[in-house]
């Protein structure tokens, strides 16, 4: 397993960047894979919530490409999903993920988010019953050009949310990251809204494995790891929870 570049602690977060995405991948899925284990070793089930993005690509197919896991314990949950798009459409996140990951690990139980165009607020009341049956044990995250958390946009983000899940409204940059990552040809093709756990609901985990590649994430990146910390970049709350680990590479985080 190739070392990070660059390792450090920045206030309760653990940061690591490496050379490549593959080499960022592959130790932040090991590091994932070494804490299920060990909590499986305490409890029966472990709960996690998955990320849907290009930039977790290198980090899911390393997860599982790990043999030893035990999916058959794990409960999986997903942290945002647009409004409005079919239930077959490609772009949808419960998608990605179906396809990146859940159909090859399979999971004990996979919860889908899927909020209906009239009415989201049926579903956030759903999701949030399940999440609030347990704890949840690991949240695999990326951060927004913009800094968001989830669909935690900084317009809606709230450290000290109520919720723990919402619909919410889809800033410009937020939609137009869509269309870079190439699932979107043009920002008019991007829902305007959708329903994402919220901030509190994140941290709750007890672990937290964030993310962040490519130079598209640079200025996110400094801004959360150096910057106040605010909602103007919500990913800036990572650094008050101890158990969050924070993968990048180079272009990402220059070192």
């Amino acid at each position: 397993m190739v070392e990070p570049v660059y390792k450090t602690k920045i206030d309760e977060l653990q940061l690591c960047v490496f050379q490549t995405r593959e080499q960022m991948g592959k130790y932040a899925a090991k590091d994932a894979a070494d804490c299920m284990k060990e909590l499986l070793k305490q409890k029966e089930k472990i709960r996690m919530v998955f990320a849907a993005a290009p930039s977790q690509n290198e980090f899911l197919e390393a997860l599982k490409q790990i043999e030893d896991i035990p999916w058959d314990r794990v409960e999986a949950f997903h942290m945002d999903e647009y409004i409005g798009l079919e239930p077959a459409a490609s772009q949808r996140f419960s998608t990605f993920l179906i396809k990146s990951i859940f159909d090859d690990v399979k999971p004990q139980t996979v919860h889908l988010l899927m909020p209906e165009k009239d009415n989201p607020e049926v579903e956030c009341d759903r999701y949030t019953r399940l999440l609030e049956e347990e704890e949840i044990d690991i949240v695999c995250l990326g951060i927004g050009e913009n800094g968001h958390i989830a669909f935690n946009d900084p317009e809606v983000a709230d450290f000290h949310d109520p919720k723990k899940v919402k619909v919410v409204m889809l800033d410009s940059v937020c939609r137009q990251q869509q269309v870079n990552d190439g699932c979107f040809e043009h920002i008019d093709q991007v829902p305007t809204h959708a329903v994402t756990l919220t901030i509190p609901m994140l941290l709750s985990g007890r672990h937290l494995f964030t993310i962040v590649p490519g130079a598209n994430k640079r200025w996110a990146a400094q801004r959360a790891l150096t910057g106040t910390i605010s909602e103007e970049c919500p990913a800036s709350i990572l650094r008050t929870h101890e158990g969050c680990r924070f993968y990048g590479e180079v272009n990402s985080y220059p070192v």
